[in-house]
């Protein structure tokens, strides 16, 4: 790419995820700061109540934002299209990952591919985001940073890469947040012209760029803490804990240790008194027909042998 294009090749990929090609002259695990930008200034956009300010209106967007979008990740991104935990129909299933798609972690293939390679090599040395590899940061927010890790690996999920609209839903993530943000500017204006305390830049620094930071460094936790803190009921061959602070934080996703100890199951909190909210939800989307074929937790697994009093 000669100079004078090149920054329209930093603004190409930053809108069209597959056109990224990392240089094969420099460090793959080096932060690629260009590509990496509108990352970093979702981040400092969280600065903006200081000139929005606040009001009970965005932060209640805000809320139920990070908790519907939330439950799309935990469930679609994670139990659906990394483990495939359960089914539904091929509309539920582009709906769902649009969802996720509007949480700014990527597309849903890039997402499952990822989970699928953590889960070959979870702890090990080809684990791109464990803590016990390359420490707690870097299995944090580090590992998204490096030009390893853009692409989609499309042949971990050839099961879901069949589908043309998860491929462009995934190839164009950015469009999912841009359709979210300009909504919520929108919604807020519209509020405000109606008398309502708030305006178009307040719903959008509050529902979308502070709603998504914190959805974000929640859904990091789980590679990053999850691998580092909790009780470990199961001696599976990675250092998964589980945690109930993580658990509520994240709609169950804390349960780790369960959930390394057998990943195909929906519900990640095995017993009565592990909350897992989105398994909740998940049984009640099955009750009206959105989805079916929950797959259980069997006894002999909750129960076996190397389990930990």
């Amino acid at each position: 790419m000669t100079s004078w294009a090149r920054p329209f090749g930093v603004v190409t990929v930053w809108f069209d995820s597959w056109a990224y090609r990392p240089d094969p002259a420099k460090d793959p695990l080096r932060v690629d700061w260009a590509r990496v930008t509108p990352f970093i200034l979702l981040h400092l956009m969280c600065l903006g109540p200081i000139l929005v300010g606040w009001s009970w209106a965005a932060l209640g967007v805000a809320f139920a934002l990070y908790w519907i979008r939330a439950f799309a990740i935990t469930a679609f991104y994670h139990r659906y299209f990394s483990h495939r935990t359960f089914r539904t129909s091929r509309v539920a299933q582009f709906l769902f990952a649009l969802l996720g798609a509007s949480a700014v972690q990527r597309g849903p293939l890039w997402w499952a591919a990822h989970h699928r390679l953590h889960h070959r090599n979870s702890d090990g040395p080809k684990d791109v985001h464990s803590p016990h590899q390359h420490g707690f940061w870097w299995s944090h927010i580090g590992w998204i940073t490096a030009p390893a890790n853009f692409p989609t690996r499309l042949d971990v999920v050839p099961d879901f890469a069949r589908y043309p609209e998860l491929r462009m839903l995934d190839r164009f993530d950015m469009a999912a947040p841009a359709l979210l943000a300009g909504g919520l500017f929108g919604l807020g204006s519209l509020l405000g012209g109606m008398g309502v305390n708030t305006s178009g830049p307040q719903m959008l620094i509050w529902g979308f760029f502070i709603s998504t930071v914190v959805l974000f460094h929640a859904t990091c936790l789980i590679n990053s803490a999850a691998h580092r803190v909790g009780r470990r009921r199961y001696a599976t061959r990675d250092q998964s804990g589980n945690s109930l602070w993580l658990a509520l934080l994240t709609l169950g996703e804390g349960w780790h240790n369960n959930h390394h100890r057998y990943p195909v199951a929906a519900r990640q909190g095995f017993f009565w008194w592990e909350i897992d909210v989105t398994y909740y939800v998940l049984v009640f989307m099955s009750w009206i027909g959105i989805i079916r074929d929950l797959r259980p937790v069997p006894a002999h697994v909750k129960l076996s042998a190397a389990a930990r009093p």
